[in-house]
């Protein structure tokens, strides 16, 4: 679900750059900056790169809960769905005479989310079943923690934006479930 959510949100960005910018290919990717090796990933240079940085339960949603059927004799167990905060970083990672690339394209990036605050299954169909629906805050970091953030990823900073993406989503193979309630019939007790 994570990896429909987020390749949704890349595809829309990318639709959005092309009309913005009147370009015709994508510069925006979901992927890491680096390698886990430390080697920088090719294909996001001159790149508008979208990866994960962290996953959050979201606190204020409700627990799972059980239900039973009253004068059933099967159990129904649901369990609600899942509610994410995913820490979201978008980084434009254009090198020396491209500096000024990097912040255009940043900028738009940055207004796609700000138009685009809430993605769900009325403003767009085809994002993933999964998904019930995702919404986009600016994440603020002081200079410590984005030094920190920036020294796990690749050590070295780009023109980037964090993103807090509350994403509501829903596992289909969560369903309803039955399971028989176990009946005792007769006493078999040896003597």
């Amino acid at each position: 679900m994570i990896d429909g959510a987020l390749s949704h949100v890349v595809w829309q960005l990318n639709q959005h750059l092309r009309r913005t910018f009147l370009l015709e290919e994508d510069f925006a990717v979901l992927s890491n900056i680096v390698e886990q090796d430390g080697a920088l990933v090719p294909l996001v240079a001159n790149k508008v790169v979208v990866f994960l940085v962290g996953i959050e339960r979201e606190t204020a949603a409700h627990s799972s809960t059980e239900h039973a059927k009253a004068g059933s004799s099967d159990a129904v167990h649901w369990v609600e769905p899942v509610f994410l905060n995913l820490l979201v970083m978008c980084a434009a990672n254009f090198g020396g005479a491209n500096y000024s690339e990097a912040l255009k394209l940043l900028s738009g990036a940055i207004g796609f989310f700000q138009i685009n605050a809430v993605l769900d299954h009325h403003n767009c169909p085809e994002l993933d079943d999964r998904v019930e629906r995702i919404s986009f805050e600016i994440e603020n970091l002081g200079l410590d923690q984005l030094h920190n953030l920036w020294g796990i990823h690749s050590g070295r900073y780009i023109p980037s934006v964090l993103y807090r993406v509350r994403m509501v989503s829903v596992d289909p193979n969560q369903a309803n479930w039955r399971i028989p309630l176990i009946q005792q019939t007769e006493n078999n007790v040896c003597s």
